[in-house]
């Protein structure tokens, strides 16, 4: 056994798919201490900077104060606390739904709902460059799986005429996590009401971020609960704490209390974590500059950036194809050398040929931060 994952590992290092992890000593802000050296990171995804603030950090320590640190138990035993219950409540209405259901990250949400809602007579289509949590849940799920080519209407469309599956469920990523752009969500919706399919939408990356008011891509195409039944949100992203949860209706969520494996058969989140995340959505409506900001800073980075090989998002993920595995790794290491964090994205994270560094935004970054990243990029990419 021990040759065989060797060699396995061998074969990632040949092949430039090797992965390490960085160790960095110092708070999640846009700089981070590592080896005792400053560096300026542009790869979280604490899109308005809210894991470093004041209020949630308190809110957290208060929590722990009055909940200890561990919630000792799943939520169908002891371990469903008034935080718990109350963060839940206040995430349908931030959501406007009725309600809402936690879950201890997002692939425990997305594995909870599709295996509890999904089986063998029935259909999912995915989007192929949806995220792994979405593909593992289908397989799950031993439904019949119907992979369309990313964001083809037209194809998507043709799956669900030809199908005959009882139940028919489009799950797709709001935000492509990798690419960062949009779902086609407008045409999903008119796809889903003619052929009598369900839709359900992770918008990991857009909750806090998209929509005039932050409540992500629904709210951007002002869409409700009726057109998108299942809604998928996580807390550790533009939120800055850690979990998940799934939004829907009454009778959705008691469903998938009673069903959803990922969340009966698991430790509920500690709830001074659950604190944090309440003390999050008030600091998210409350302060509206930082969205604005970092909408401000896409723009002026794609006009600095115009001349690398961009591809076409409008969200705060603004990824740089460089094509091989060998190439991203070679810029990422010759940005690190200049001080400057930037994760190299390569296979089977993305396709083939499509490697590429995953450049990411926050509200606390500044315009004299992003002309660093973007002078050190037509540097370094040559």
């Amino acid at each position: 056994m021990y040759a065989n994952l060797e060699s396995l590992l061998k074969q990632r290092q040949q092949a430039a798919l090797y992965r390490s992890r960085k160790t960095h000593n110092s708070s999640q802000t846009p700089i981070l201490q590592i080896d005792g050296q400053n560096y300026l990171a542009f790869c979280s995804n604490d899109y308005l900077g809210l894991a470093s603030h004041p209020r949630l950090k308190s809110a957290l320590q208060q929590g722990v104060e009055k909940y200890a640190v561990g919630s000792g138990a799943s939520h169908l035993i002891t371990g469903h606390s008034l935080a718990h219950h109350e963060l839940e409540k206040e995430l349908a209405a931030y959501t406007g739904r009725e309600r809402a259901l936690l879950f201890s990250t997002g692939y425990m949400a997305n594995l909870g709902v599709i295996t509890s809602l999904m089986g063998r007579h029935d259909a999912i289509f995915s989007d192929k460059l949806n995220h792994a949590s979405l593909v593992d849940a289908a397989l799950l799920s031993r439904a019949k799986i119907e992979r369309y080519p990313h964001n083809n209407m037209q194809r998507l469309e043709s799956l669900l005429e030809k199908s005959q599956a009882q139940q028919k469920l489009i799950i797709t990523d709001g935000v492509f996590s990798m690419d960062g752009d949009l779902c086609k969500l407008e045409k999903m919706v008119e796809l889903a009401k003619t052929y009598k399919a369900w839709i359900m939408v992770d918008d990991a990356h857009g909750l806090g971020v998209l929509g005039d008011t932050g409540r992500g891509i629904l709210e951007k195409y002002e869409l409700g609960e009726k057109d998108v039944p299942i809604l998928m949100g996580t807390l550790g992203k533009a939120f800055g704490v850690f979990g998940a949860f799934i939004a829907g209706s009454e009778l959705l969520i008691e469903t998938l209390i009673q069903t959803a494996r990922s969340y009966i058969y698991t430790t509920a989140i500690p709830p001074a974590l659950a604190e944090a995340a309440r003390a999050s959505l008030i600091v998210a409506k409350k302060e509206t500059w930082r969205r604005q900001h970092l909408n401000e800073l896409i723009t002026y980075f794609r006009f600095a950036a115009r001349n690398l090989p961009l591809m076409p998002s409008i969200t705060a993920i603004q990824p740089i194809i460089l094509g091989s595995s060998e190439k991203a790794l070679a810029v990422s290491s010759a940005l690190y050398e200049r001080k400057i964090l930037v994760t190299a994205i390569r296979p089977p994270t993305v396709p083939q040929g499509t490697a590429r560094l995953r450049i990411t935004l926050s509200a606390l970054h500044d315009k004299s931060q992003v002309d660093e990243l973007v002078e050190a990029l037509k540097v370094c990419s040559r």
